[in-house]
């Protein structure tokens, strides 16, 4: 279905979902799950471009659970790698050298922390099941360009001079997003002078499924299972040495790189196209308001540390989902202030613990205050030496499964809504 070109082009549906990235694909789909009518608002998905992204992503149990539910992770699992356990390094050469640390999934009963997937994978198979979902529409457009927030209803403008009018918005579109701002919605921003370097490539040594994180004075070096002798690469460097590592021919470039892994991983090659991007944070004065929801990185952006980023984003979806669900069933406004402060109340708290983690972590990297060595290095005796803390801090990162929306539990599995009843029920003229 297109926008169309004139302004008295008009589409309608409960929700409108501005953004097609997996945060967004994966809210427009657990909304459908609830039975909720939902438009997604995005440029049209490229084969071509997605695959152009070297990135990857470890997903966290819960993740893949929603993924699973909702019909998505078993047409690209076998693209990814069982992440067993995690592996901490003490790379800053201090005086005091912490030992190293390794998390296994096994010290909590499971098979795996999750599963490490090319961010290609993942999103060809997220547009695959969106395109089948019963009760889920997609318009291709270049852009939201404006929104008008009524008190029974929103309108959104496109690029293109089509509208649509809903319930309620879900911003999706990104760090910048044009909804978030349309809902008056501020920002805090902060940047950290450090820049990363993603990229995947071969290696001779097994990597046995154990991600490692070497904790240097520039930020983390953190290397990824990718399936058979392949890895993930997030280095983070100074501003200066991040242009100067990318700008390298790909054989120098290994021999860096294999000078930083003290040979982890034995002999590197296969080098892919090196993705250089700032670090920065970002967080929204609200996670909803003006009829409006925001979730991924419309809501927040935090470092690539400890695999939070995009496992919040689909957090958010889940959650948003089981907020506006229950509104529905109770014939509630899934766009009323009642429901977006429940989604609010869901999301706020552990959006708040996990950026704050990641913040503390990746600062106390660069800190060469001696005491703030010292408290590092200690810490990490203890997780080192003490089974109990290791394990409750292993279960912190994450997901707990008792506090989980519905989406994200096993069992539970989304069967599609019957086509006739999820079209058209709007109510919106």
């Amino acid at each position: 279905m297109h926008c169309g070109n004139s302004q008295a082009d008009r589409l309608a549906a409960e929700a409108i979902v501005v953004g097609a990235g997996p945060a967004g694909l994966t809210a427009a789909m657990s909304l459908a799950a609830t039975g909720v009518d939902v438009l997604v608002a995005a440029p049209a998905y490229v084969p071509a471009r997605s695959e152009a992204d070297r990135r990857t992503t470890a997903l966290l149990p819960g993740s893949i659970q929603l993924l699973e539910n909702l019909g998505v992770w078993g047409t690209c699992a076998a693209q990814s790698a069982p992440l067993e356990g995690v592996r901490i390094i003490d790379d800053r050469g201090d005086l005091l050298r912490a030992p190293e640390v390794l998390f296994k999934a096994r010290e909590l009963g499971l098979a795996c922390l999750g599963a490490n997937i090319p961010n290609a994978a993942l999103n060809a198979a997220l547009n695959a099941a969106a395109t089948n979902a019963s009760g889920l529409r997609r318009v291709p457009t270049a852009a939201a360009v404006g929104m008008e927030i009524g008190p029974d209803f929103l309108e959104i403008s496109f690029a293109e001079g089509g509208k649509a009018r809903g319930r309620l918005a879900i911003a999706a579109d990104g760090r910048n997003s044009t909804i978030r701002a349309a809902a008056r919605i501020g920002t805090r921003t902060w940047n950290y002078g450090q820049v990363a370097i993603a990229a995947v490539f071969r290696h001779s040594r097994a990597h046995a499924n154990v991600t490692t994180e070497f904790h240097r004075r520039p930020g983390p070096l953190t290397v990824v299972p990718l399936p058979g002798d392949a890895s993930s690469l997030v280095w983070v460097e100074t501003a200066a040495e991040a242009k100067r590592l990318a700008a390298l021919e790909e054989k120098a470039f290994l021999v860096e790189l294999s000078a930083r892994l003290h040979g982890l991983l034995g002999d590197l090659g296969e080098l892919s196209p090196r993705a250089v991007f700032p670090l920065m944070g970002l967080q929204a004065e609200y996670m909803a308001r003006a009829r409006t929801a925001l979730v991924g990185e419309a809501a927040h952006v935090i470092p690539p540390i400890g695999a939070q980023g995009l496992n919040l984003g689909l957090r958010d979806a889940a959650y948003l989902a089981e907020c506006v669900g229950a509104a529905r069933a109770a014939g509630d406004d899934i766009g009323a202030d009642a429901t977006l402060e429940a989604y609010r109340a869901s999301r706020t708290p552990d959006i708040l613990s996990r950026t704050i983690s990641v913040d503390l972590l990746n600062r106390s990297l660069l800190f060469d205050f001696l005491p703030m060595q010292a408290l590092r290095g200690l810490g990490l005796h203890l997780l080192a030496n003490a089974g109990v803390l290791r394990r409750l801090l292993m279960r912190s990162g994450l997901d707990a499964p008792g506090d989980a929306p519905r989406l994200m539990q096993p069992g539970n599995r989304h069967a599609p809504l019957d086509a006739g009843a999820a079209t058209g029920q709007s109510g919106l003229r």
